[in-house]
């Protein structure tokens, strides 16, 4: 069995016993977690909602609140000898689905 659920603005393909990582969630490790804007769900039978799937939620522990990888910012000005190089990384969680209810 399969969902999608819609999350920080974006939507994922989630199945029960594997990792997402989504962007960061307010929690401890270890927390529980329930969606509720769940747009399809997928098995035997598939439901899709209009715009979400009534009754359906999905339940995800938190397994690890980290930082993603570090994406470089390189700026220059031709000519002029300006160059700027900055890092950022994004925080993110990494989230162990447990249960998909339709």
């Amino acid at each position: 069995m399969y969902a999608v659920i819609k999350t920080g603005g974006k939507q994922y393909k989630v199945a029960e016993g594997e990792f997402l990582k989504v962007e960061k969630l307010e929690g401890e490790i270890g927390d529980s977690i329930e969606f509720a804007e769940i747009l399809m769900v997928g098995g035997e039978k598939t439901v899709v909602g209009a715009p979400l799937v009534a009754g359906a939620s999905v339940t995800a522990k938190i397994a690890v609140q980290g930082k993603g990888k570090k994406v470089l910012v390189f700026k220059s000005k031709k000519r002029k000898d300006s160059r700027k190089l900055r890092g950022h990384r994004q925080f993110q969680t990494v989230l162990k689905i447990e249960k998909i209810t339709a």
